[in-house]
């Protein structure tokens, strides 16, 4: 594999992922490193019809995301509202009675239903190199007394139907949808069970990946850090100012629990939403405010990273009820500069060996606090520090290989990278960065001189 133009197709299937044999990051079959670049797609299946959804998943492709995150059970009235073809996913709100009618004909409305058209969405999305991170139902329908329709006996009934029908594609499971919890284990756990027997494989298997959304502020160790069927953690940092959120020390924390496993924000602050969700006091996020939490994340440990923007999870269009104020359509909201800065932490990643790195709060003198933030991490040969308003880094040398090292600014708004110049690795230096303020974030980036990296960011083959 390699990071360059998007794939457009992938001929005989996405190949399957597993985590990493150090528990740290997700790979291939095969052993070749996997950066999670998502984004958050809510309503993709619920609100779109398939001209918009190959729209939208060519529009990310060519952004460089390799998955999309969307609920088969939508959060916005998704049992009794139907998709864009006019079907409901469940006869009755039953979750034993998925609405499937014979054949697949997207030309005839009496054999096209809504499973169909999630196949469609897979499908589509396999084949331009993104995996779905498949939610099998928002929390809601879980765990709110008012609008719940599930309990362990017919979760695993459902499990088993979407185990059977989507084990052997391009999908990351994701239980849970923004809930708690507490109270809810028995359904979740019911649920994994079905899946895993609808798949025909064994509990624990390395060919099924699954992990857990939860609610705003939480992660999914609270409940299931201890379950086999948990691959990873996931974290919802959320929607909130820096002051209150501080993800990288989340981050932290499920990434030194044991057992060991991987660890990713699966919804961080969303671009274009107003901080703190239901006041603009603060105003709205913008992409200074989205990569902040990118890189803070990544490199306090995470896996990978998950963008969202508040247009585009619930696909807003005209006639449609808003939901927490979105500021433009989604099909507007596709090109925004956040959207279009993802794939440079990807290939920032990409660009140095991968399955080594961990996190290096060691080689910093002082980590500042709140936006001024900073985050160190290593690998083999290397280091990386971001700079959340690109203060100065008094970095502690000789902790990384090397007799002498290669300094660089990255530029995390760009992908370019600029050289500064070789030093002996040994003592404390300061660097200062080109630009400070808001907006003006910096990465610094260490290599050992002996291994001639290629330039941060620049195109090239995956290092492991």
């Amino acid at each position: 594999m390699s990071y360059g133009a998007p794939v457009e197709s992938a001929p005989g299937g996405l190949p399957r992922l597993k985590v990493s044999e150090n528990k740290r990051f997700l790979v291939t079959e095969s052993g070749e490193p996997f950066f999670y670049a998502a984004d958050t797609a809510w309503e993709l299946f619920h609100r779109l019809d398939r001209k918009e959804a190959v729209h939208y998943l060519a529009t990310r492709a060519r952004q460089h995301f390799n998955v999309v995150q969307a609920v088969a059970l939508a959060e916005l009235e998704g049992l009794v509202d139907p998709n864009a073809n006019g079907d409901l996913p469940l006869i009755d709100k039953d979750p034993t009675k998925p609405w499937v009618t014979p054949g697949n004909r997207p030309d005839n409305a009496a054999a096209y239903d809504y499973w169909d058209h999630v196949d469609f969405v897979i499908d589509e999305a396999n084949k331009r190199g993104i995996y779905v991170g498949l939610l099998p139902t928002w929390g809601a329908w879980v765990s709110d007394e008012k609008t719940k329709i599930f309990t362990p006996e017919n979760a695993r009934v459902y499990g088993e139907f979407l185990g059977k029908r989507y084990a052997h594609k391009g999908v990351i499971w994701v239980l849970g949808g923004d809930r708690v919890c507490p109270g809810t284990e028995p359904v979740w756990r019911a649920m994994a069970e079905g899946i895993t027997k609808g798949a025909a494989m064994p509990a624990g298997s390395d060919t099924l990946l699954v992990t857990f959304h939860p609610r705003g502020g939480g992660t999914s160790s609270e409940c299931f850090h201890q379950d086999n069927w948990l691959d990873f953690n996931m974290q919802q940092t959320g929607h909130q100012q820096v002051e209150r959120t501080r993800g990288w020390r989340k981050i932290r924390r499920d990434y030194n629990m044991l057992p060991t496993k991987p660890v990713l924000d699966g919804e961080p602050l969303y671009e274009d939403i107003a901080i703190t969700i239901t006041s603009n006091q603060w105003g709205y996020a913008f992409d200074a405010h989205a990569r902040q939490r990118w890189y803070w994340h990544v490199f306090a440990g995470a896996l990978g990273q998950t963008y969202g923007n508040n247009s585009v999870w619930q696909m807003f269009a005209p006639g449609r009820k808003p939901t927490i104020g979105p500021i433009l359509t989604w099909s507007e909201a596709l090109q925004r500069p956040a959207a279009n800065q993802m794939q440079h932490l990807r290939a920032l990643i990409e660009s140095r060996p991968f399955l080594s790195r961990v996190p290096a709060p060691e080689m910093l003198e002082d980590e500042l606090e709140g936006v001024d933030h900073l985050e160190a991490t290593r690998g083999d040969g290397y280091a990386f520090v971001y700079a959340g308003t690109g203060k100065k880094i008094q970095l502690k040398l000789g902790i990384i290989s090397g007799a002498e090292i290669t300094a660089w600014w990255f530029n995390p708004r760009t992908g370019n990278a600029t050289k500064i110049g070789t030093f002996p690795n040994q003592g404390s230096k300061e660097f200062a960065s080109i630009a400070e303020g808001f907006g003006a974030d910096w990465v610094l980036v260490i290599d050992d001189r002996s291994k001639n990296f290629r330039a941060p960011g620049a195109p090239g083959p995956l290092v492991r």
